[in-house]
């Protein structure tokens, strides 16, 4: 471990009890960016948090909101603290925020999933869940748009046996997440988790984030390290 890291962990650390750091370290080594959510110009921000909420559930790292239309706002009674755990990427800038978005996450491994009825799509239990894949949700009435349709690598659906043709956005991500994190859970062949670097980083920043006055507490530490050096 870094030996800045690690200093500071251990002061920080000091101000948590025991069963505060073990629940960090459980929910950290269930983290993952193997899978992650792209939202395209949600309009109801309740679906917005409530994606942001099963997200951070169950287990993912990242949420990537592309919105063209306001400033996507954190309701807390809907969210109920995600976005304190949840690293949350925007992207409104530009003549193509989505496609920014999609180069982005190709730029980074991911394998670009529209999920929408499409003419080439395969049904969920068919998907295979090994690849690293980002998964694009699209409006409420809309669907995703013509970017995502013209640049996805593939169409992913959920099966459905009534009337209805969709199910709602933030009931279909936690379909889909449940399904594919408990298929990517279970191969233990499958390296899922986060770096180990970067979850000694994530340790340091929540505990800032548990400790009362932590970042108070972070500078007073970094200024003693430096005293020491």
């Amino acid at each position: 471990m870094n030996f800045e890291i690690a200093f500071l962990t251990e002061k920080i650390g000091s101000h948590l009890n025991e069963k505060r750091k073990a629940i960090i370290e459980k929910v950290l080594h269930n983290r993952t960016r193997h899978f992650t959510v792209a939202v395209e110009n949600i309009y109801h921000p309740h679906n917005v948090n409530a994606v942001l909420r099963s997200c951070e559930c169950f287990g993912m790292q990242d949420l990537h909101i592309i919105d063209v239309h306001e400033k996507y706002k954190i309701q807390k009674r809907i969210a109920k603290g995600a976005n304190k755990w949840t690293d949350i990427h925007y992207y409104e800038e530009g003549e193509n925020p989505t496609l920014n978005c999609i180069q982005k996450l190709k730029s980074e491994g991911y394998t670009i999933v529209g999920t929408s009825p499409h003419k080439n799509d395969i049904y969920l239990e068919n998907f295979d869940y090994t690849q690293k894949a980002a998964f694009f949700f699209g409006a409420e009435k809309e669907g995703i748009s013509d970017t995502v349709i013209k640049h996805a690598d593939c169409f992913v659906k959920i099966p459905i046996y009534g009337f209805t043709e969709s199910f709602n956005i933030s009931v279909a991500v936690a379909i889909m997440l449940h399904y594919l994190t408990l298929k990517m859970r279970n191969d233990t062949t499958l390296n899922w988790q986060l770096p180990t670097e970067e979850i000694e980083s994530k340790t340091l920043e929540w505990y800032v984030k548990s400790t009362r006055n932590g970042k108070k507490l972070l500078q007073y530490y970094k200024a003693q390290m430096l005293q020491t050096k």
